[in-house]
């Protein structure tokens, strides 16, 4: 059997390209224990290094997004913030790297916590804001006339976040249950 070229897809059903070692799981759990735990006891609610490359990320979106629409700039933060560990899990799925997916599929999760307390934020603007000062779901909710269940949609949103991050926990020890049965 050849070991898959970088640009060939190799689907995660691949049983031995896909193992799953205990060290994975471990560290994916661990990972995701880890920001869990900052956002529900620390004031802040921020993993250091993580939010860190988040924040820079939300922020390159906006004037990335913002060379194709003015109007699209407000929503450029966060696709970005989204869409780039959404990108990472693709590609650890291409390279059939189920613990990469896992992870990155955690690391999606937490971006929407900090999506979610940012939306909850936008009637109240208590945040601390980085660039220009504007609130981005303030404009949008306002945008969209729905501004003032800001509380409710950022619940929901910390619902899914939560939702993905335990999905992807329980998919990744399933596959490291499928490894060691198939070893």
């Amino acid at each position: 059997m050849n070991p898959p070229s970088q640009f060939e897809a190799n689907p995660l059903g691949d049983p031995q390209a896909a193992a799953v070692t205990p060290g994975q799981l471990a560290a994916v759990i661990a990972f995701a224990a880890v920001c869990l735990g900052f956002h529900w006891f620390s004031e802040q609610g921020w993993v250091p290094l993580l939010d860190s490359a988040n924040l820079a990320l939300h922020e390159a979106g906006h004037p990335l997004v913002g060379i194709f629409s003015t109007q699209a700039t407000v929503y450029g933060g966060t696709l970005f913030q989204l869409g780039f560990p959404a990108a990472i899990a693709v590609h650890f799925h291409r390279a059939a790297n189920p613990a990469g997916v896992a992870g990155a599929m955690v690391w999606l999760g937490e971006n929407l916590l900090n999506v979610a307390r940012y939306m909850a934020d936008a009637r109240v603007q208590e945040l601390p804001l980085v660039g220009n000062g504007d609130h981005d779901w303030a404009e949008i909710f306002w945008r969209w006339g729905v501004l003032r269940y800001d509380g409710r949609i950022a619940s929901i949103t910390r619902g899914i976040g939560l939702i993905l991050m335990v999905v992807a926990m329980v998919w990744l020890y399933r596959r490291w249950q499928e490894s060691r049965e198939s070893a």
